[in-house]
């Protein structure tokens, strides 16, 4: 037989033998996930990435996990880790489909994973505590470094110590940094090694937290997928996240948990909470009386600290008065008789916030209108539907909040502000007033949390006092070694939850879906998708099927157009310990 016929003859008895002994190629990754109608997600409870919050989920990746199973028309479950070991273990072993929990994408991740498209950018930054020698190179680190378990920064310092030998580091194994920057902050460590944008959201609850020094070169933080897979789930991938980032999806959601951070004052954050823990319990109650649906008490009472510093006998120069400085002309609206009595104060400012919200165009998101509202508030309705307008004629989003607070500024320059509406404005005030109070929030919101789980704490104590003694003898301990390692923890064995669409879908190996009761720390839950500052309505939770629902001006002047005279000083329910992206 001629030999180029016979060589198709023998493969293809080749192939058959060979079928004989293994199975028949399976379906794609992708038709394996619609077959199976549940898109496995792992990551890291940590706020940008995946946190329970009351009623609902928030977390970046969390936003935009849920949007991709929409996508493909499939369940959400996000299951989070104890470690970033377990993670990859997770992945692995085929247990989930993707990491998603803002981790970057270091060159030992990428010759064994692969990678989707970046979300944005991170810089590994070096932190110290204020008051101690400021380290502004390597070779001023004294002692050693903390970093997370398997994180890049480990694996950073690990290769870095062939050019600093002096160097030594402590891996602690952890799911987030907040043990690492505690430690910090209470100056049982002097140096840890983390994200920039973990240090700028941590200086809000630490603020005794700084940066010694970052690198230059900046990491993508991406989601991880295997790379012994076929390439459905990474085509789908790269289409979907390239159509969020055109659609300026991705920059909004970076607005959100990140657009705040950018500014740090040191003194003012260490007054805010030395203020919320002995001036705001006498008005805690008084916030929480007059919440409203879109504004919950810690909303209302970060915006009452940015007017008034919670003196309910506050007056600017302007002649506003009071705990949420209300003008005369929006007191009498409001129904407020004595501006200086703080109950009516309160009640008066949550109700004028709740009426300007209602005005804010619904061609804005959900998430970002509260952030127009209380712009509103301190500068005039008008004034900011006149910087709405000034951005479309720049070529920028009018319904962005990114965009819009960049224009704000432009309110005060003549060039400007005499094409506009309403004229003059200061709107520079406003852009910062509005950063303060989702500075404030945040620090509210985390000691809160503190606070709850503090409490929690005491009563199991106060119920079984041995299990302090046992915790201690049992717990593992970090290993200090030049080399860094930690043992692994062992994972409790207990369900984790995971989000269906919306809401909370239980899954094998997971730890407590919704239906159990909630413990102090990671509470699985998941009702409609999470807006910035709204508190949630008390609905019934969706089915498993269901999916989330996402969901001219005035020249009204504002009520804190200037602000009060008062001195500035020198300056829910419990969750999982957690700061941010463990990197």
């Amino acid at each position: 037989m001629n030999k180029y016929l016979l060589q198709p003859v023998l493969f293809l008895l080749f192939a058959i033998m060979l079928s004989a002994c293994e199975p028949l190629p399976s379906d794609t990754h992708m038709q394996q996930i619609k077959q199976r109608g549940v898109l496995r997600v792992g990551t890291l409870n940590t706020p940008v990435s995946y946190l329970y919050e009351g009623e609902q989920l928030s977390g970046l990746d969390y936003e935009l996990a849920i949007a991709f199973a929409e996508r493909l028309d499939v369940k959400l479950d996000m299951s989070p880790a104890l470690s970033i070991d377990e993670l990859f273990k997770e992945l692995d072993t085929g247990n989930i489909d993707l990491i998603a929990a803002g981790l970057t994408l270091t060159p030992e991740r990428a010759n064994k994973y692969r990678s989707a498209p970046p979300f944005y950018e991170v810089a590994q930054t070096l932190v110290y505590r204020t008051g101690s020698k400021k380290p502004r190179k390597f070779e001023d680190i004294d002692a050693p470094v903390l970093v997370l378990k398997s994180s890049a920064h480990e694996e950073f310092l690990t290769q870095l110590k062939s050019e600093h030998p002096h160097l030594s580091l402590q891996a602690i194994d952890e799911e987030d940094p907040a043990e690492l920057l505690k430690q910090v902050e209470d100056s049982e460590a002097s140096y840890a090694l983390v994200n920039d944008v973990v240090l700028a959201r941590s200086q809000r609850y630490y603020p005794n937290l700084a940066e010694g020094f970052s690198l230059e070169n900046k990491e993508p933080v991406a989601w991880l997928l295997k790379k012994n897979i076929d390439d459905s789930l990474y085509a789908a991938l790269i289409e979907y996240i390239g159509e969020q980032h055109q659609a300026g999806v991705v920059a909004k959601l970076e607005e959100k948990y990140f657009g705040h951070i950018k500014r740090f004052d040191f003194v003012d954050t260490r007054s805010f909470l030395r203020a919320a823990e002995n001036v705001l319990p006498d008005y805690k109650a008084l916030f929480e009386k007059y919440q409203t649906e879109e504004f919950d008490w810690i909303l209302l009472a970060a915006t009452s600290y940015q007017e008034s510093h919670w003196k309910p006998n506050a007056k600017s120069r302007t002649g506003v008065r009071g705990m949420m400085m209300l003008t005369n002309n929006t007191a009498k609206m409001m129904g407020v008789k004595n501006r200086v009595d703080a109950e009516e104060s309160v009640r008066g400012g949550a109700k004028y916030l709740t009426y300007i919200l209602s005005r804010i165009p619904d061609s804005i998101d959900e998430d970002e209108k509260i952030w127009f509202a209380l712009a509103s508030y301190n500068l005039g309705f008008g004034h900011v539907m006149d910087a709405r307008r000034l951005a479309r004629s720049l070529g920028k989003d009018q319904d962005n909040w990114s965009d819009v607070k960049d224009i704000l500024p432009l309110l005060q320059r003549k060039k400007w502000h005499q094409k506009t509406r309403y004229g003059y404005a200061r709107g520079g005030e406003a852009k910062h007033y509005v950063n303060n109070i989702r500075q404030y929030q945040e620090s509210l919101t985390w000691l809160v949390r503190k606070q709850a789980r503090d409490k929690l704490f005491e009563q199991q104590l106060a119920l079984h006092p041995w299990v302090e003694l046992s915790e201690s003898l049992t717990a593992p301990n970090s290993t200090l070694t030049d080399e860094t390692t930690t043992a692994d923890k062992k994972p409790v064995t207990e369900e984790k939850p995971s989000a269906a669409k919306g809401n909370k879908e239980p899954s094998a190996s997971k730890k407590p879906s919704a239906s159990k009761e909630p413990s102090a720390g990671k509470e699985p839950s998941a009702s409609k998708k999470p807006s910035a500052g709204k508190k949630p309505s008390a609905t019934k939770a969706p089915v498993a099927d269901e999916k989330p629902i996402k969901k001219e001006p005035g020249d009204k002047q504002s009520d804190t157009e200037a602000s009060a005279t008062v001195e500035t000083p020198a300056n829910s329910t419990p969750s999982a310990k957690s700061l941010d992206t463990p990197n």
